[in-house]
């Protein structure tokens, strides 16, 4: 049977070949924010939730993040990985391979989510341990872990599935099923953990089982829409050997792409050390600005899951004149965007520290970065949508090598430097040149890559 998806121009997709270039990226980026946006708002009630429970809670959600991040980054690997195949594959017009591709990612994706989880499952008490936590908190962990690991296949519904959808174009399906999961998970936080009428308090346990609830329903949610609204995936199982050649073809780029993931918060933690070593309001001071960060950069959080889908379309057909521009125009954008991002930071610097701190030496470091960071997030956006761009070209290993060069040889060391001879303002004037350096050398290397492509290769990407 032929997928729908070739519908392209109804009310949710567009047609990514033939819809103008700077219209088509922002309809399907708009969605993806306002998704985005309330996730977030709602992951951050999820917290508070947790947070008056006590100290001791709050602690134990705090030492599974490295735990559920890693599983996290893996599934967003194989979710780029995901949706360069098959958006290339709908570029190229090859529905059936397509088709048998978002398939297997999902087989792929199950099967390597459960075989994690079950390991983790067996090791959770000496893993928790090496993370530092005191026998105290085990059972709060395993209250949450337990329950954690036995739901994490569900990710695969919003991890994956909104990956083919945004392959295929439909950036607005995955934005109101974030949306709804996040909501879903915040009315279910306060119920399950301080209890309702006939359902008992469980604590921390209740926060596992609310966001078990908002995966269930994503995954129904996906699943529904790819077999049955769009037909993208098949509903029996597919040959042995199609499978293999599909997940073949997603690990390539699935696997540097979860790699590249999981480099960032070894980086940060990294930098969170050289903080530490300034004291604790300084460590606060920082911490603060990383969330920060993560809002003031929601844009390019946004762009870098909508433009792979575009360049691995228009890549497939052999349309590189709108590769280029998209690429260019994104870029252009978001240096303009994020400029205006700081400005409005900078000048709201006061109102922001006197938010966060109660203690003056804490207020004035958040001062200090906000004045400085903020100025290289569009340096930033750079190499996060050159990163993107490439693993949309079917180059992830670039993409994993530009992210080594950008932590571990431009960011990180020109911040420790910084740090050695002005310390705090040192560091983070560091860290903004190393991000100006990086861009300099990401926008470069991809014009240089770009134009270095074939005509054999082209003929191969048709």
């Amino acid at each position: 049977m032929i997928p729908k998806i070739t519908e392209t121009n109804n009310n949710k997709q567009v047609n990514l070949l033939e819809d103008p270039v700077n219209s088509t990226i922002k309809r399907m980026t708009i969605p993806m924010i306002y998704g985005m946006l309330l996730l977030m708002t709602f992951n951050l009630i999820d917290t508070f939730f947790v947070g008056l429970l006590g100290t001791q809670p709050l602690a134990a959600i705090s030492f599974t993040f490295p735990v559920t991040f890693t599983v996290l980054s893996l599934m967003i690997g194989l979710g780029i990985g995901t949706s360069a195949v098959i958006a290339k594959l709908l570029g190229k017009k090859d529905l059936v391979s397509a088709k048998n591709t978002a398939t297997a990612a999902m087989y792929l994706s199950a099967i390597i989510v459960a075989c994690l989880s079950f390991v983790g499952y067996l090791i959770t008490d000496p893993l928790f341990t090496l993370l530092g936590a005191q026998p105290p908190l085990l059972p709060l962990i395993h209250d949450y872990m337990d329950i954690w690991y036995f739901g994490s296949v569900c990710l695969i519904g919003p991890m994956i599935g909104n990956a083919v959808l945004r392959a295929s174009g439909d950036t607005k399906t995955p934005s109101i099923i974030m949306g709804s999961a996040g909501l879903i998970n915040a009315v279910l936080d306060p119920i399950f953990i301080f209890g309702l009428g006939p359902i008992p308090a469980m604590g921390i346990q209740g926060a596992a089982i609310a966001t078990l609830a908002s995966w269930a329903f994503g995954f129904i949610f996906v699943f529904y829409i790819l077999t049955k609204k769009l037909e993208l995936i098949h509903s029996s199982l597919i040959p042995i050997k199609v499978l293999l050649t599909a997940c073949r073809d997603i690990l390539k780029i699935g696997l540097p792409a979860a790699g590249a993931n999981m480099l960032t918060p070894i980086a940060a933690a990294i930098m969170t050390a050289i903080v530490a070593t300034y004291g604790e309001s300084a460590v606060a001071a920082f911490g603060v600005g990383s969330r920060l960060e993560s809002i003031a950069c929601l844009i390019v959080l946004a762009l870098s899951m909508t433009l792979p889908p575009f360049i691995s379309q228009n890549f497939g057909a052999g349309q590189l004149n709108r590769v280029e521009q998209a690429y260019k125009v994104s870029i252009k954008f978001i240096l303009v965007w994020q400029l205006v991002i700081y400005f409005i930071l900078a000048l709201c610097a006061y109102w922001i520290a006197d938010a966060f701190a109660k203690e003056a030496a804490v207020a004035d470091l958040i001062k200090l970065f906000i004045w400085i960071l903020p100025l290289g997030y569009g340096l930033q956006g750079i190499v996060i949508l050159t990163n993107s761009s490439f693993n949309a070209l079917h180059k992830p290993m670039i993409a994993l090598g530009l992210s080594v060069i950008r932590l571990f040889i431009c960011y990180l060391p020109i911040a420790y430097i910084g740090s050695l001879f002005y310390g705090l303002t040192g560091l983070f004037v560091g860290a903004l040149l190393g991000n100006l350096m990086m861009a300099i050398i990401s926008y470069n290397l991809f014009i240089k890559q770009f134009r270095s492509i074939d005509f054999t290769t082209l003929e191969q990407a048709k």
